[in-house]
């Protein structure tokens, strides 16, 4: 066409260019198209209207969704609706693709669009080709900003650099994903492999360690943060032709090598290789640069983060102490895990201390301390470090147990009260259990600073709570008393110390909390490692999602325990022999009225496998008189002494109260409106025997029921 001559007819224009015309009314819902998009569609080539069902019947049903969609986000954006579009014939297959290009607008009255555009058939694409690799439907554009929307949110979740590797690995590009990815790292003058994924393992290792200065794609683009793009194995050979000998047997097309820089350093190199060419457009190449930065900005945050962790957790791990030396007649066993909270650091700990008068082969008397500093910071960590080290120094010195906590309250009260340090303004306190145990004798004295009571597992696995006399927590008064109980560790019997993180967590009360920990003790059969994992893993592994508590805070706490176990029968042999005696004993002072109940409690306990429920009641009846008569009618302490002694099925329960008071009950026949006087009475109705034995200085009164006999003799009980 010579200048001047007038421009051809749309028309003719379209039809040399194969090019068909149509317009879609949604509010009539018709659709019109020339005798060119006719024949495009399937149909005669003459000009005609369809309604919107016949237009849709020569669409693909997933590409008519897809239409709509674009459309509308063409008339929000402003912009042109482009899509591909399968023709389908009256038999469901597939004739032609096309692409469809148009420019809707929307009529806010009639709440319709109006289209008016273009199709043109496209050549059915050659899988691997650059075309092939295009979306059969939507917009390329906006299958990119979705694909680069969900890339950034699961990258911004991953947590550890294996997570970030793994999430990358998993990214499917829009229209040209590769098929192996590799990660490069530096240290020093060095060039790492962070991560590979698309090949073999042992791949990499001529690449790894590799000098800074190398001729090779990563280290290069590492020194001038600049991308390298290969387009072809011929490019690759030409540019790097050392380096192509090693790359040359891994049968990839085509190489994207992307620096990896957040905040202007370049910190590593990101590596997409291809099995079919790419030419990698502006658009591709975009793609590519903005994924290598949301990797460079992940690897960032989970290395941050993976460092805080060991450093928190080292830290934590440093301050705990390893348990020592074997103590002749006694094994320990300890866990700590830290479970709550973003930093993995808190205030619990444990701790073995050798005291004074040892042998230097570890026997004597040991001292076992448990205890939880207020919060779950690196504050509360660093006064559990100073605080067990202070308690640590109180014991080695001789002191008693009430002495040591006395001077260890008063030691965190001058730490955190301001006093010592006026910038200082987080007061904190700290519960905490000591426990100074002799391995002769298997006797505890154990000093409480609000810390839950331990824990006795008998050897037959019977599980008796021990309450145990104590304080403020540690810190709150500096001059606050911490009075001492002794108790006896039989052999075979064990001794469980724990901070409250084993108790609570799962959404666990106090009651709830060790109702499930008492249920892992006596199931338990085998050693006390074994016992100190069951304990964790019940409370915090897989199966402890199978017994929540009733509590909706379901918030985790570190969990720090501590097992002692006095070795003999029952424990420890290579056939483990079950001792058939079990006994417990428990002190009620004249102030204490309180520990009546709980006397109560300790004898139920000791009954918990007991045939008949209506013996284990009476014997808790007859206690309560019996603890009270001293309680009432002397000026004495009270001691209980309870003994399940024999087989299942044929035992005998001894329990008896002793006091220092001289003065002996006496059997009365009290009136129907009496408030006292039947103690012995009811004893003499509901025990298989009873007795009253004067002591040197007080007095025992006893009683003993029979687990087989089914009801008493029919000679009735019998005092001795």
């Amino acid at each position: 066409m010579r200048t001047g001559e007038p421009l051809p007819p749309v028309g003719d224009v379209l039809e040399a260019l194969a090019t068909g015309l149509w317009h879609w009314d949604t509010a009539t819902e018709l659709v019109t198209v020339d005798a060119e998009a006719a024949r495009l569609l399937g149909l005669p080539s003459i000009g005609t209207t369809l309604t919107e069902a016949q237009a849709r019947a020569r669409l693909h049903p997933v590409d008519w969704n897809e239409i709509t969609g674009v459309v509308g986000l063409a008339v929000a954006e402003g912009t042109l609706a482009e899509v591909r579009i399968r023709i389908m014939d009256e038999h469901g297959r597939v004739i032609r693709v096309v692409r469809s290009r148009s420019k809707p607008s929307y009529d806010r009255e009639k709440r319709s669009f109006r289209l008016i555009g273009t199709l043109q058939e496209v050549t059915e694409p050659t899988p691997g080709t650059p075309a092939g690799r295009s979306a059969v439907t939507g917009d390329w554009r906006r299958s990119r900003e979705a694909f680069l929307l969900d890339a950034g949110r699961a990258l911004a979740e991953a947590r550890s650099t294996e997570e970030v590797l793994r999430v990358a690995s998993g990214l499917s590009m829009p229209g040209f994903t590769p098929d192996g990815l590799a990660v490069f790292g530096v240290e020093g003058d060095r060039v790492t492999i962070t991560g590979l994924h698309g090949y073999q393992p042992g791949d990499g290792d001529p690449f790894s360690a590799m000098p800074l200065d190398m001729d090779y794609p990563a280290a290069e683009v590492i020194r001038t943060g600049r991308a390298v793009y290969l387009s072809s194995p011929g490019a690759y050979k030409t540019r790097y032709p050392v380096m192509w000998q090693l790359v040359e047997g891994f049968g990839r097309e085509s190489w994207a090598f992307l620096p990896l820089t957040v905040a202007g350093r370049t910190m590593g190199a990101w590596m997409a290789s291809f099995a079919y060419p790419v030419a990698f457009t502006p658009d591709e190449r975009s793609v590519l640069t903005t994924v290598a930065r949301m990797l460079a900005q992940a690897l960032t945050r989970a290395g941050a983060a993976e460092t805080e962790r060991a450093l928190t957790d080292g830290l934590q791990r440093s301050m705990l102490p390893t348990l020592g030396p074997q103590i002749p007649g006694m094994s320990v066993a300890a866990r700590y895990v830290p479970t709550g909270g973003g930093l993995q650091v808190g205030g619990d700990w444990y701790d073995m201390i050798p005291l004074p008068g040892g042998t230097p082969s570890g026997g004597g008397r040991i001292a076992l301390a448990i205890g939880d500093v207020q919060g779950h910071d690196v504050r509360a960590a660093g006064l559990m470090g100073q605080l067990r080290i202070a308690l640590r120094a109180y014991a080695s010195e001789g002191h008693r147990p009430d002495a040591v906590l006395s001077r260890a309250s008063r030691f965190l009260h001058g730490m955190t009260d301001g006093t010592l340090d006026e910038d200082v303004s987080d007061p904190r306190f700290a519960t905490c259990l000591y426990v100074e145990a002799d391995p002769t004798t298997g006797t505890l004295d154990i000093a409480r600073a609000g810390h839950p009571d331990p824990a006795i597992r008998m050897a037959d696995g019977t599980v008796l709570m021990r309450p145990t006399a104590g304080g403020l927590p540690l810190g709150i008064d500096p001059d606050a008393d911490y009075p001492t109980t002794r108790i006896t560790l039989e052999p075979g019997e064990t001794l469980l110390i724990c901070t409250d993180g084993l108790i609570e967590t799962g959404g666990h009360d106090l009651e709830s909390g060790w109702r499930r920990i008492r249920t892992i003790l006596e199931d338990h059969k085998g050693d006390l490692e074994e016992l100190a994992d069951a304990l964790v893993q019940g409370v915090h592994g897989p199966s402890s999602h199978h017994t929540t508590g009733p509590l909706a805070d379901r918030r985790e706490d570190d969990i720090a325990v501590l097992l002692l176990c006095r070795t003999g029968e029952g424990w420890g042999d290579a056939v483990t022999v079950r001792p058939t005696v079990r006994r417990t004993m428990l002190s009620v002072a004249q102030a204490e009225p309180e520990r009546v109940a709980v006397a109560r409690q300790q004898l139920r306990e000791l009954l918990h496998d007991w045939a008949s429920q209506d013996q284990v009641d009476s014997a808790v009846l007859l206690l309560s008189e019996m603890l009270t008569n001293v309680l009432v009618h002397t000026d004495a302490d009270a001691l209980l002494q309870a003994e399940v002694r024999g087989d299942p099925g044929a035992r005998r329960m001894h329990v008896e109260v002793t006091d220092t008071s001289d003065d002996l009950p006496h059997k009365r026949r009290p009136g129907e409106l009496a408030s006292s006087g039947r103690g012995l009475v009811l004893i003499e109705l509901l025990a298989e025997s009873w007795g009253v034995d004067p002591r040197g200085e007080g007095k025992t009164i006893w009683f003993e029921l029979y687990e087989d006999s089914g009801a008493a003799s029919s000679d009735g009980p019998s005092p001795s």
